[in-house]
């Protein structure tokens, strides 16, 4: 099938692009002795996680339990969830997790501890742990000079077992220029160097010290103390990266595909996707270096100005030859977003439709654990 025969709209792949992006982040890797487990919230793709497995990723980093526990059905080993539990419910779930891989969950919380401890305790396993630490981001974590204190407080609870220390430099998606990047490289540098070489001075060993951002992966990866990344964006790009100098167009596997369907203004085209498609936000974190919703590839004369749930309203700002019928490809702001929105990406080689990957593991878990 061509492309051009798809309905509209429609979540597109570039599977060569998809593949040379997986490729050279696991390179990178390779070349400086470090691990990837990629975070995979981005793509929430059983079939992405094994072609990044294939390519030598050595564990995963979700976003979600639902991630997590679809890695384990499919019999991943090394799964790391993001954040802390405190629900008997998700913390029943971490404790099914540990009992059948090797499960670490992240935790920046006495409290927090506490209760996975006491459940685990109760169901005989340990759990495994790693601290988040505050790079910067000030969302979760532990500030680098109160580490010591914090592990130390955690010693009582012998159901726990200390792994290391994790962060996510997440405030970069607030840069606007590429020069400014290795401001956020260095402030994860430096905070995981200083809650690591604190622990150690305290008799800590930590085995894991992970990080991971697509925009600041690039530099850090040659850092001497992080051995384990989770860039998670990487493998689509999107239009967040391309403001900051981190993707081209050209490094873009995702698009969605969209027909023009009317031309109300010599100013304005509408075209076939909406919000449901290309989501309305403008970075994880917020971006001014970006215009309006998306890059339509191939037309710097158009700004995706306005999205509602199922059109889009096309700024037109410079010359054009675009007419109604047209199709066009609009890079979106956020990639995740975008992936979360739809039950299948179309793979593409060039103009050929090569065949669907599904988008398996989104949603919410309540209706199988429903009783």
């Amino acid at each position: 099938m061509e492309k051009r025969e798809l309905q509209t709209p429609a979540i597109l792949v570039d599977l060569d692009i998809l593949e040379n992006n997986i490729r050279k982040a696991q390179s990178l890797c390779n070349e400086n002795g470090k691990q990837l487990w990629p975070m995979i919230k981005t793509h929430k793709s059983i079939e992405i996680v094994k072609m990044q497995q294939r390519a030598g990723a050595t564990g995963f980093l979700c976003g979600t339990l639902d991630e997590c526990e679809a890695l384990l059905k499919e019999g991943f080993d090394n799964i790391m969830y993001a954040y802390p539990v405190a629900s008997d419910a998700n913390i029943k779930r971490v404790i099914n997790l540990a009992k059948n891989c090797n499960f670490i969950v992240r935790i920046d919380s006495y409290d927090s501890a506490r209760m996975i401890n006491a459940a685990a305790k109760s169901a005989g396993v340990r759990i495994n742990y790693t601290i988040i630490i505050d790079s910067g981001l000030h969302r979760f974590g532990i500030l680098p000079e109160k580490i010591v204190a914090f592990a130390d407080s955690l010693k009582e609870f012998d159901a726990l077992n200390f792994k290391g220390i994790s962060t996510h430099p997440g405030h970069v998606y607030s840069a606007v220029k590429h020069e400014e990047i290795q401001y956020y490289v260095n402030q994860e540098k430096s905070a995981m160097k200083y809650a690591l070489d604190a622990l150690k001075a305290a008799g800590y060993n930590p085995e894991l010290v992970t990080s991971g951002s697509t925009p600041t992966f690039y530099k850090a990866v040659y850092d001497e103390n992080i051995n384990v990344f989770h860039p998670g964006n990487y493998v689509f790009m999107d239009n967040t990266q391309m403001s900051i100098g981190i993707a081209k167009e050209s490094d873009c596997a995702l698009s969605v595909y969209a027909t023009i369907i009317s031309h109300p203004s010599e100013t304005m085209f509408i075209c076939d996707a909406g919000s449901k498609c290309l989501g309305l936000d403008k970075g994880s974190h917020g971006n001014a270096a970006m215009k309006g919703y998306g890059y339509v590839k191939g037309h710097p004369e158009l700004i995706v100005s306005t999205l509602s749930e199922e059109v889009g309203k096309l700024e037109v700002v410079g010359p054009t030859t675009l007419k109604i019928g047209d199709k066009i490809e609009i890079i979106p702001n956020h990639t995740c977003t975008t992936a979360n929105l739809t039950s299948y990406l179309i793979g593409c080689r060039g103009d050929k439709v090569e065949r669907l990957i599904k988008v398996d593991m989104r949603g919410n878990s309540t209706p199988k654990n429903f009783t």
